[in-house]
């Protein structure tokens, strides 16, 4: 899946600095948070920041001695990063196979690493619902097959989220799907529209 992005760009730095902060579009992330989770020296990545910076895909804002950098959300290729970055981690397969057959959907989301843009390869999912749980063991077994990652799920009905949800709260999210309307009209976040 990696490969999609990896054709056109060819540094893996890079690619990871595009995956981790166009993933979630409120993501943010440092110089040094980001050399650790790469596993790279904090020049390579500065170097690379640099020329996401120029190219005026990232901005960058001090915060106390450091600088954090985010996806420049005005930029004019921006919606169709956020599409393919998605599209290289698989989301979009989730999204349509969990729509398309897992029950009486109402809110799917990221949380945890993913949710920070961090590409794990363990993908932790909410699902918020009445939720046909044998359809999704089968259909978790076949997205983790043809995206390359594990999927975790954790099911919730509306009344178990709203009774245990706060502790959902403290962990980084980002809403991926969400119902509209009583008529089970559905409808993607205002963030993922956009992609």
């Amino acid at each position: 899946m990696i490969s999609l992005l990896s054709g056109l760009i060819t540094s893996k730095t890079r690619i990871k600095i595009l995956m981790r902060l166009f993933l979630n579009p409120k993501g943010t992330a440092y110089l040094r948070e980001l050399a650790d989770d790469f596993q790279a020296s904090p020049s390579q990545v500065k170097d690379e920041l640099d020329q996401l910076r120029k190219a005026k895909l990232l901005v960058s804002n001090k915060e106390g001695r450091q600088i954090l950098f985010s996806a420049n959300h005005e930029h004019p290729l921006f919606s169709e990063l956020h599409s393919m970055v998605k599209k290289a981690l698989g989301m979009d397969e989730i999204l349509e196979s969990i729509i398309k057959r897992l029950g009486r959907l109402e809110q799917a989301f990221l949380i945890d690493d993913y949710a920070q843009g961090k590409d794990t390869g363990i993908i932790d999912l909410v699902l918020i619902g009445n939720i046909d749980k044998t359809n999704l063991m089968d259909l978790t077994a076949k997205t983790e097959r043809y995206i390359e990652r594990k999927i975790r799920t954790l099911t919730m009905t509306q009344e178990e989220y709203e009774k245990h949800g706060a502790m959902l709260k403290k962990h980084p999210q980002f809403l991926l799907w969400q119902q509209k309307d009583e008529t089970g009209a559905a409808s993607l976040p205002a963030s993922a529209l956009k992609s």
